[in-house]
C-alpha cells in the first residue's frame, strides 16, 4: 500500500476537482478531505485546483498554509501543458502568462519546502470544447467552425475523467524504493492524455455523434496567428472571450511544440490508465450544451 494515505483536495467541488475525489473514493486506498482553504494537518498530498477567476495570491497562500502544516506533496493548480525551455522566449505575451502562473506556483512549493507533482494534461476536452469558437473554433449549436491554419493541427487533450483516474493510479504507487513510485515524480511533471487531436477530428466526432457531414456546418478558415492576434486585441478591451481565444490559438501555433507532448514520456501506460473512445467524450459535450450548460456562466461564478 502507498504511504500517501490523507489527500486533501481545495476545491473538490469543481469539475476537476470533483473528478479527482470520486477517482480517488473509488480506487477506496485513500481518505480523502474536501476543503474550502488549507487548514488541515497530517495530510500527505495536497492537491490544489482552483476557479481560472481566482486571484493568484489565493494559491500562494494555501501554498504557506501547507508549508506550514508540514504537508510534504503539493499538486499546483496547473492542469495545462508542459512548460519546455525551448518554448519560451522572454518578450512574449504567452511565455510571461505561463511564467507568471504555473512556473510561479511551481516554484512557490519548492522554495515551501514542499515536493511538486505536475499534472500536465493539456486542455480539460470537455470544458474547452463547450466554450464555443473562441476556444477550439466550434459553434455546435449553430453548427458553424473555424479552422485554424488548415485544421489539422494536432494538440494533446485529456477528459476530467482520465486525470482523477491518473491522480488515483499515481497516490497508489510506492512512495519510494521501487520503480514506478511517487518519488519518480518528485519535482517533475506527470504527463498523460486522453487523446492527441486535431480540429479535423473533433468534427468528424461530432459528425459520428450528431449524424451531420460537412454540407451541415458552416466551415471557415483563419491563421492561427491571426487568432492570437485577435486574440490580445480583445483581451485588452477587457474580454474574457479573448483571453481564451488567444490561449487557444497559441496552443495551435505550428511553433508551439508543448501543444501535443504524446511523443513524450506520457505516463498513461505506467499509471494503467484506460484508452478512452473519443465520441463518448464529445457526447458528453453535446448532452451537457444540450441541457443548458455553459462554462462561460461557471466561470463568473468562480466555477473550474
Amino acid at each position: 500500500m502507498s504511504a500517501i494515505q490523507n489527500v486533501a483536495i481545495v476545491g473538490a467541488g469543481g469539475h476537476i476537482g470533483g473528478a479527482f475525489a470520486k477517482a480517488l473514493i473509488q480506487a477506496g486506498n485513500h481518505v480523502v478531505t474536501a476543503l474550502s482553504r488549507f487548514d488541515s494537518k497530517r495530510q500527505h498530498f495536497l492537491v490544489i485546483t482552483l476557479a481560472a477567476t481566482a486571484p493568484e495570491e489565493t494559491h500562494a497562500k494555501i501554498v504557506k498554509a501547507a508549508a506550514e502544516a508540514g504537508v510534504p506533496y503539493v499538486m499546483p493548480n496547473a492542469f495545462s501543458y508542459p512548460i519546455y525551455q525551448d518554448n519560451l522566449c522572454e518578450q512574449d505575451l504567452y511565455t510571461s502568462v505561463i511564467r507568471g502562473g504555473i512556473a510561479n506556483r511551481v516554484s512557490d512549493i519548492q522554495r515551501s519546502g514542499a515536493a511538486s507533482v505536475v499534472l500536465c494534461c493539456g486542455f480539460w476536452y470537455e470544458w474547452t470544447l463547450a466554450m464555443g469558437e473562441s476556444s477550439f473554433g466550434f459553434s455546435i449549436r449553430d453548427r458553424k467552425i473555424t479552422f485554424f491554419d488548415d485544421g489539422k493541427r494536432t494538440i494533446t487533450v485529456s477528459t476530467w475523467e482520465q486525470c482523477g483516474l491518473a491522480l488515483a493510479s499515481l497516490l497508489s504507487l510506492p512512495e519510494t524504493i521501487t520503480s514506478p513510485s511517487l518519488a519518480d515524480y518528485k519535482n517533475r511533471n506527470v504527463l498523460i492524455s486522453s487523446f492527441s487531436i486535431s480540429q479535423r477530428d473533433i468534427l468528424d466526432s461530432l459528425h459520428r455523434v450528431l449524424g451531420t457531414t460537412d454540407d451541415d456546418w458552416d466551415i471557415k478558415y483563419e491563421s492561427s496567428a491571426q487568432r492570437v492576434k485577435e486574440g490580445v486585441e480583445e483581451m485588452r478591451e477587457g474580454s474574457q472571450r479573448g483571453f481564451i481565444k488567444w490561449l487557444c490559438a497559441n496552443t495551435f501555433l505550428p511553433g508551439n511544440i508543448a501543444s501535443d507532448f504524446t511523443d513524450k514520456e506520457v505516463a498513461n501506460s505506467v499509471l494503467g490508465l484506460p484508452e478512452e473512445d473519443l465520441d463518448d467524450a464529445t457526447k458528453r459535450v453535446v448532452t451537457r450544451l444540450e441541457n443548458g450548460w455553459s462554462p462561460f456562466e461557471e466561470l463568473g461564478k468562480g466555477g473550474s
